[in-house]
């Protein structure tokens, strides 16, 4: 999607990297980071309900991350449950429909009741935005389970196209990204929606997530607009 052009956008990705390290510039605890986070992402998600992204999906905490220090893991978990309370009254006033995909069995019984209900109470018809939130998420474990499902739905592994193993994947209800921003001066994927990307565009800003303003976001979104995607075809 372009702010400034016809070309569209329907699905952007982020990998909100860099709390951590912007916590830590400031000599601030770990979980100041994650927290400036949540606001950065606040203001992102407010501007895509108004403008013609249909979908936004954000990288939130990685099957890797469970290998963090236990006060942070823990930190985050407070966070999760605080921000979806905190969150989700403005949510459904912009008709922001909530999504959350990964392996939400692996938190506690408190939090995944409150991740329920809040996709339960952000049902909307013709939402402004879906908000994927990909929590306890990998790629390889996307991946994995989805081949575990090829018994369960009895499909011929000879035989699966493309689109029935993409229905198999947790984002089976979302259309691939168009693109996929990535903060923190990295260059890599780390393990985010390794199928879905094969098209996406990719932006990377060395900014780190607190950082990413919603100018920065729109430049994303303005570069995008300048990209001629072929998908394959000359």
């Amino acid at each position: 999607m372009s702010i400034n052009s016809a070309k569209k956008s329907g699905h952007v990705a982020i990998i909100m990297d860099g709390n951590s390290r912007w916590a830590r510039q400031r000599n601030l605890k770990i979980i100041e980071g994650h927290k400036q986070g949540v606001k950065r992402l606040r203001d992102i998600v407010k501007y895509s309900a108004k403008s013609k992204i249909s979908h936004l999906s954000v990288f939130a905490f990685s099957t890797e991350n469970w290998k963090r220090s236990a006060s942070e893991v823990s930190d985050l978990m407070k966070l999760f449950l605080q921000s979806i309370i905190k969150e989700v009254p403005e949510l459904i006033e912009n008709k922001v429909q909530l999504n959350f995909i990964g392996d939400i069995p692996r938190f506690s019984k408190s939090l995944v009741s409150k991740i329920n209900s809040s996709m339960e109470d952000t049902q909307v018809r013709n939402p402004n935005l879906i908000l994927s939130v990909a929590i306890s998420y990998g790629g390889r474990w996307d991946i994995l389970n989805a081949i575990k499902g090829l018994k369960d739905h009895k499909i011929n592994i000879n035989k699966i196209t493309e689109d029935e193993f993409s229905n198999l994947l947790s984002t089976s209800n979302l259309p691939d990204p168009d693109l996929l921003i990535r903060t923190g001066n990295e260059i890599r994927i780390s393990n985010f929606f390794l199928w879905q990307i094969s098209y996406s565009e990719l932006y990377f800003s060395k900014l780190l997530w607190p950082d990413f303003k919603l100018s920065n976001f729109k430049s994303a979104l303005k570069k995008f607009s300048t990209r001629d995607r072929r998908f394959g075809k000359q």
